[in-house]
């Protein structure tokens, strides 16, 4: 490679660069729910799109729908009322509820916009209270918007790493963090989760007591040879549920 060709192909990549860090910084904004400054990089309409358009792919992964429609309705009657009591129902967001017929994977997730699933293997452990703290916590993903914020994560760092292999032409250097990276939430979105997820059972009348249950069902339902905390995206549940009492003696010593 010619001298003067290296140097351009450093400017491009350095240049690449700066711009990923500028987005970066222009990116920042409050989120008027939870009050936390972050990156995100697509409106709210964005955000409610990806999650219409991916929910119907994300159900047949788990079997699709659960073939009894009066536990749809129950499950749709729950997460109703969470949203109508809660800041929930102030956000532009799209809640959709969902059960899902895999009876054997123990799981709830939330997409981006409003779509918020569960699945019977989960379901089917829990009573009315303990299944309000499962979709509670989901919908506190969506307020926090932590998918958009992994997104715009996930963008900044293909935006570095292209920058890196222009500059050193290394066509090997990844690139692409994957979708499932995309929608995977950290040990801090979910710890603020859990605490939304506390507020919005107490103001609708649930005991978020029933939310350390719930910690202790997924707990056993990993077992023994669970990962450590240190090699997870998620926090240690004994850890999670010492940050609920917190929250709900926080929350409830403000009511």
């Amino acid at each position: 490679m010619r001298r003067g060709s290296w140097k351009i192909r450093i400017f491009i990549g350095l240049a690449i660069v700066a711009f990923a860090f500028i987005q970066r910084c222009n990116n920042k904004e409050e989120n008027p729910y939870t009050g936390r400054i972050q990156n995100i990089n697509m409106s709210t309409e964005q955000e409610v799109a990806i999650g219409l358009q991916s929910a119907p792919e994300v159900a047949q992964q788990y079997g699709g729908l659960y073939p009894d429609e009066r536990l749809q309705a129950f499950v749709d009657q729950v997460g109703n009322k969470l949203v109508n009591n809660s800041i929930a129902r102030e956000t532009p967001y799209k809640y959709d509820f969902h059960l899902l017929a895999d009876e054997q994977t123990i799981n709830a997730f939330a997409l981006p916009g409003g779509p918020v699933f569960v699945t019977y293997a989960l379901f089917s452990q829990l009573n009315e209270a303990q299944l309000a703290g499962v979709l509670g916590h989901e919908i506190g993903h969506v307020i926090g918007r932590h998918s958009a914020e992994r997104i715009a994560d996930s963008n900044f760092w293909q935006t570095i790493s292209m920058g890196a292999s222009v500059g050193a032409d290394a066509g090997g250097i990844v690139n692409s963090i994957g979708q499932n990276t995309l929608l995977t939430n950290g040990r801090e979105d979910e710890l603020e989760s859990d605490e939304l997820g506390v507020l919005f059972m107490i103001q609708s009348g649930y005991d978020p007591y029933e939310m350390i249950k719930v910690m202790e069902i997924l707990k056993a339902a990993a077992g023994p040879n669970r990962v450590p905390e240190f090699q997870s995206t998620h926090p240690d549940p004994d850890n999670r549920i010492e940050r609920i009492k917190e929250a709900i003696d926080r929350i409830k010593g403000q009511q």
